[in-house]
């Protein structure tokens, strides 16, 4: 499998992010996501994830094959938590096992968090994996007028599922 890298959001053309979140399998994903994504949404966007950084220490990434963006995830806080994103190109969700397992080695050993969460809409229904995982289901919530289920996946859990098996 070609390396993944992990960069800053500024330094993804925004043109890529844009063509990434105008994609149309991606927006199906994203049920927060309702008008075209253009450039003024862009330099909000990355303005607002790079806040993160310069607030918490930590937030989303860009991810890189080569020179080619494949897309931007990481974790970051949100409602009191730590919330895992991950937001690929469709040509790419082949990589987001690798990735996924990148982000919680770096959440769970380099930060030492006990739990991340990820909120998917209701709609999201092919989520064995996230089972596989580790991630439980604890609650339904709205965020900005949309429901999302959370999963949380506790520290411990994630050693013994992912870690400890050359995961």
């Amino acid at each position: 499998m070609e390396n993944i890298e992990f960069k800053r959001l500024p330094e993804v053309s925004p043109v890529d992010i844009i063509e990434l979140m105008n994609h149309p399998k991606v927006r199906a994903q994203m049920p927060l996501t309702k008008d075209n994504f253009d450039e003024n949404d862009c330099v909000e966007f990355i303005s607002k994830k790079e806040a993160l950084w310069k607030e918490h220490g930590f937030g989303p990434w860009a991810f890189f094959i080569g020179t080619r963006f494949i897309g931007w995830g990481g974790i970051q806080p949100e409602m009191g938590e730590v919330d895992l994103a991950l937001v690929l190109h469709p040509n790419y969700w082949g990589f987001g096992k690798s990735i996924f397992h990148i982000i919680l080695k770096k959440a769970f050993e380099d930060m030492g968090l006990d739990s991340v969460v990820i909120l998917l809409p209701p709609t999201r229904t092919r989520i064995r994996a996230i089972y596989q995982l580790g991630f439980r289901k604890e609650k339904t919530i709205e965020l900005n007028g949309e429901p999302f289920i959370l999963f949380r996946l506790q520290s411990d859990v994630a050693q013994k599922k992912l870690f400890f098996k050359g995961g």
